[in-house]
């Protein structure tokens, strides 16, 4: 899985509008002035967000963008999915050509990452806007599936602290 521009600049503008909206609706003209994202591209983005059902276009005065679910009904997954990122590595092996299909190598390096795409759905599921917004407030460590995911990488990388992934921030 490689995540584009597209997909970090959806993720960042839902947070941004989760932050600031207050129930309110809010421009893209201040999403884009805080994010530093263009004012074109947000438009691009959030016409597959709202067709994504990630968030709801508010008419007339004070209008502007709100989530279209509770932010902890919203996954950073149906985020993703919403502006076409691909968030499975094992999609972008089949196509490779520098290794046979008929290969040990090819097999095992196709197995490992079917396996690591099941195992990144289920963190990009299970972590919702509102856990990112918490997270970020302070409020709450990351989901419990989702920090033992990285307490488990951390050690198979070699860590000598098990909690270095509590420590990382979320960027």
């Amino acid at each position: 899985m490689r995540l584009t521009s597209k997909g970090r600049y959806a993720v960042r503008a839902i947070l941004d509008l989760t932050f600031n909206s207050n129930g309110k609706p809010v421009r893209l003209q201040e999403i884009s002035e805080r994010q530093n994202i263009s004012l074109h591209y947000l438009e691009q983005l959030f016409r597959r967000l709202r067709k994504g059902s990630v968030v709801k276009s508010v008419r007339g005065p004070g209008g502007g963008y709100v989530l279209a679910r509770t932010m902890d009904e919203i996954s950073i997954k149906e985020v993703l999915l919403s502006v076409g990122e691909n968030i499975n590595p094992a999609k972008d092996l089949v196509g490779a050509g520098d290794l046979k299909s008929d290969t040990v190598e090819f097999v095992l390096t196709k197995t490992y990452f079917e396996n690591l795409g099941v195992i990144m759905q289920e963190y990009l599921t299970t972590t919702t806007v509102g856990d990112l917004i918490r997270k970020a407030r302070g409020q709450q460590e990351l989901p419990k599936s989702a920090s033992q995911l990285l307490n488990k990488t951390a050690q198979a990388a070699g860590s000598p602290n098990p909690d270095v992934a509590k420590e990382r921030p979320l960027s």
